[in-house]
């Protein structure tokens, strides 16, 4: 048996035959951030509680930033890729300004993801 807890800043995981009494202490504590597997079980990641939570937390800005990060661009290199400001990209990443449907379709096509991650 599994289980692992994953709820930044605390991760852990404690493998082996585990009592029962500590995964009552565990999902007691945890809650959705516990995932417990029986030997050779997956579970994807969008499953997990953690995860979830996360995902409820995330804005379009933590979105357009992730991605941006992720395909090693500054916000220079993607305003001009996307021929607006620099400033209008840190706007949308701190969600000073919402993203229109126009952009979300520009920034689909920058990094070749769905334009409805961006609204």
């Amino acid at each position: 048996m599994l289980a692992v807890v994953k709820k930044p800043p605390i991760e852990f995981t404690v493998q082996g035959e585990i009592p029962d009494k500590y995964l009552k202490l565990l999902k007691k504590d945890f809650g959705p951030a516990l995932s417990v597997f029986e030997d050779g079980e997956t579970m994807s990641v969008t499953e997990m509680g953690w995860y979830m939570e996360m995902q409820e937390k995330e804005t379009p800005g933590d979105t357009l930033r992730f991605y941006r990060t992720l395909h090693k661009m500054t916000q220079e290199d993607l305003a001009a890729r996307m021929g607006v400001t620099k400033q209008k990209i840190s706007n949308m990443e701190h969600n000073a300004k919402p993203i229109s449907r126009k952009t979300a379709y520009q920034l689909s096509e920058v990094f070749g993801i769905s334009p409805g991650r961006f609204i």
